[in-house]
């Protein structure tokens, strides 16, 4: 069974205290008031990349381009207990865009320093492949969630 396809941006900056990511708390949908990285389903005849330059504009009113993303791996979200919110992202950071990011009714954004993101507030998964991306790495990896939709129960590397 093929899931559905949504992206993750990372964006990445130089900050004063050294490199600093953008998360923001989801305002609304799946994951509402967790901690995310830039979001969003990949529509219907769009490929991953489209999909996270349309999220970028209107999820945080910055101007990506597709050649300044960088694929940083896939990674599966299995719900066994709600199949509906089964997924597979792409994840992508980004080091390069225009525009400053702002609030939008899906997403409070925020500027984290590497060693200060919040992962106690974002999806059970995220330290689990998060930290290593945000360092240059790569991801491909599987989440199998428990009856309580929020705890990891299974992982597949």
């Amino acid at each position: 069974m093929s899931l559905p396809g949504v992206c993750v941006v990372f964006l990445l900056r130089r900050g004063p205290g050294g490199v600093e990511v953008l998360l923001g708390r989801k305002r609304s949908g799946l994951g509402q008031g967790k901690v995310v990285g830039i979001c969003g389903w990949v529509e219907p005849g769009e490929r991953a990349a489209e999909a996270a330059v349309r999220e970028a504009r209107s999820g945080v009113g910055v101007r990506v381009e597709a050649s300044d993303l960088l694929v940083a791996g896939t990674v599966e979200y299995h719900f066994p207990t709600r199949p509906a919110w089964s997924q597979q992202a792409t994840v992508f950071v980004c080091r390069r865009w225009h525009g400053e990011p702002v609030e939008s009714d899906g997403m409070a954004p925020h500027w984290y320093a590497l060693d200060a993101v919040p992962y106690s507030r974002m999806w059970d998964d995220a330290s689990r492949w998060l930290p290593g991306v945000l360092r240059g790495g790569t991801v491909d990896a599987r989440f199998t969630f428990g009856a309580d939709l929020a705890t990891v129960v299974l992982t597949a590397e």
